[in-house]
């Protein structure tokens, strides 16, 4: 029997076209969206394909962090995913696990910021299916483990190559992550400081002189969220007299709507119409320095 369940969570993807309207539903708790609403989740998916390549880069970061810890400790390990919207749904991936047998069980969420209302929600779902038998140890933020800023400050440096020499000094580099809304902050949630600490690392490494952090992909909802939204820093930067960005989606590890459709069509076509030129640094998906990273958290849990 494997000694060690890893359950890596993520925030999961509708499979198909047909499965926007129940996956729109879920992630709403059970409140209906509006047809409004629905067309436009579906005409933002269609833009990008149609679906999200998100469940297959999951899938390979997955299989590729089991067959790292397969060659590390070979028997050792039992890699699950478990989605908090879609399936497999971390419930049914953590009932698995115990059904194998396994009663020590490490959660990795594949997101480098935690937050109370995303990947603490992960850990208690995962804690309240595995049941008391299991030891259960959670994996936190991890955007400080060692080779996390060295491999966004590759990405910014492959970036930057695009931009004419001639242009650097009016180029800037925006580093973004999802928004939440602003009442975390009433939690004392730690996210935004997060993502500041985590893209100066980056910056350093990149030997970038200034930068900028910004938020992308609010929900439509009445409430306030986490600001300054990324379509309006990039207003800004061109009223600054900035040339050239390039955006750092440094909260995101796979490509996804929120990094193909609201980076790579949304804000393009904003950037292109305020004559800004936008280069997006590449995804890390299954890079072998990522899985190097997810294999050391793993192992050091």
């Amino acid at each position: 029997m494997r000694t060690t369940g890893v359950l890596v969570m993520a925030y999961g993807t509708p499979a198909t076209r047909g499965d926007v309207a129940a996956y729109y539903l879920r992630i709403r708790h059970g409140r209906a969206p509006r047809p409004e609403q629905l067309a436009d989740l579906v005409r933002r998916y269609d833009a990008i394909g149609g679906t999200s390549p998100l469940a297959a880069r999951t899938a390979d970061q997955v299989g590729a962090l089991a067959a790292a810890l397969e060659r590390r400790a070979p028997g050792d390990y039992d890699v699950r995913l478990g989605a908090k919207y879609a399936a497999p749904l971390i419930e049914v991936s953590a009932a698995a696990l115990v059904a194998a047998g396994v009663t020590r069980v490490v959660g990795l969420p594949l997101a480098p910021h935690s937050s109370s209302m995303s990947t603490d929600e992960y850990h208690q779902r995962a804690v309240a299916a595995l049941g008391p038998d299991v030891d259960y140890q959670p994996i936190g933020a991890w955007w400080d483990a060692p080779g996390f800023a060295e491999l966004i400050a590759q990405r910014v440096a492959h970036a930057l190559e695009v931009v004419p020499p001639d242009r650097h000094a009016t180029c800037e580099v925006i580093f973004s992550a999802h928004s939440l809304p602003q009442r975390i902050l009433e939690r004392g949630d730690t996210y935004p400081d997060q993502l500041r600490t985590s893209a100066e690392q980056a910056a350093r490494r990149a030997g970038l002189r200034h930068f900028d952090v910004a938020w992308q992909s609010a929900g439509r909802t009445e409430e306030t969220w986490l600001g300054p939204d990324i379509l309006q820093v990039l207003r800004d930067k061109r009223a600054a007299g900035f040339t050239d960005v390039v955006i750092c989606p440094i909260g995101f590890v796979a490509d996804h709507l929120e990094v193909l459709y609201d980076i790579d069509v949304e804000a393009q076509a904003l950037a292109q119409s305020i004559g800004l030129n936008l280069v997006r640094t590449a995804s890390l998906n299954n890079d072998p320095a990522l899985i190097d990273i997810l294999v050391a958290l793993v192992v050091g849990a």
